[in-house]
């Protein structure tokens, strides 16, 4: 009996460091390929940032010199003039006011998202920004999560984090801007490009720059950056499918995120028939790609009373960053 005793004992003594050795070597093996693919995600954030930068730079390009000409800008020019600014970069230098305004407040939301990913355990990517030649030289920029999310708490602050971040940024500075701005009356009046006036930016004005009507005011460079910012935190505010709205939606009431996702999109068809064209994309988005949301390992848990009223904050950053019509190009 005794002898069995010591022969078991001596086998658990040996298998135990083989069991232990096996497990170092497979946290080992995903530690390697998690710093591989952080060298591989940073890299490709590195480029899309530079390529983001050139864009950012050529359109604020055009807003600097529309703004020093005393007028909105054309639409024609934020393209005709790629060429040129390519060709004499050091005329891209025109362009830093815009692109560094906005290139920050795109960095902080989703800097937001990153450590508070990083907060909760939660593999994400560097920040990866889009460069496109659009009126505002890019497409945003997004991080991309690798694990899953464990419980509601974790998902609601992550999809808080970047709007609430992105809006401190971009509040200071297009009050900044707003009260270093030209006055010039009617200054949209006979431009191919008019962009809407968010409820933010009409608090701002009316506080900074009392009795100056909101189309007298020609917005600097920098402030017109600051504008994409509130824009980009009101799309990303929409209550649906994954954005961050959507995330805050399904952490806080799961059982009505499909049919609320389903409200929005219907109604974002009749803002884009009245208003901008560009709500039929996002309602095509949410109906084909929203109704889905990751499930969370841990659904019972309830979100505390601090964030639901977190909630109620978010909800009021949408209203000041949310403009029926963001943007009119005017055809000749």
């Amino acid at each position: 009996m005794n002898d069995r005793s010591d022969f078991e004992r001596a086998s658990i003594e040996t298998f135990t460091p083989l069991v232990e050795s096996a497990d170092l070597l497979r946290e080992t093996r995903w530690e390697d390929r998690e710093n591989r693919w952080r060298r591989r995600s940073l890299a490709i954030a590195g480029l899309l940032f530079v390529l983001t930068l050139i864009s950012t730079l050529a359109v604020g390009a055009q807003f600097t010199s529309s703004y020093a000409a005393g007028q909105s800008p054309d639409f024609d020019d934020f393209f005709s003039t790629y060429g040129t600014l390519l060709a004499h970069p050091q005329l891209l230098l025109a362009g830093v006011p815009f692109a560094f305004t906005l290139l920050g407040i795109l960095l902080a939301h989703e800097l937001g998202h990153y450590f508070a990913c990083r907060y909760y355990g939660i593999s994400a990517s560097y920040p990866y920004f889009i460069p496109a030649p659009t009126l505002i030289g890019t497409l945003g920029a997004f991080i991309r999560i690798r694990s899953p999310i464990h419980n509601r708490k974790a998902l609601f602050d992550v999809g808080l984090a970047g709007p609430v971040v992105g809006f401190l940024f971009a509040i200071p500075a297009l009050g900044i801007a707003i009260a270093y701005s030209s006055v010039i009356p009617l200054s949209e009046a006979h431009s191919s490009v008019v962009f809407g006036n968010p409820l933010a930016l009409r608090i701002l004005l009316a506080v900074l720059r009392p009795g100056v009507p909101v189309g007298d005011l020609l917005l600097h460079p920098a402030g017109r950056a600051a504008w994409v910012g509130l824009f980009a935190t009101a799309l990303n505010l929409l209550p649906g499918g994954q954005l961050d709205g959507g995330h805050i939606l399904y952490a806080a009431a799961s059982k009505y995120h499909r049919r609320v996702t389903l409200g929005v999109a219907l109604l974002l068809i009749p803002l884009g028939y009245m208003f901008w064209a560009g709500w039929y994309l996002w309602a095509g988005l949410l109906l084909v790609l929203g109704f889905r949301h990751p499930p969370l390992l841990y659904q019972w848990e309830r979100l505390d009373r601090t964030r639901l009223i977190w909630t109620a904050v978010a909800v009021l950053i949408f209203i000041l960053s949310f403009m029926p019509m963001p943007v009119l190009i005017r055809t000749n």
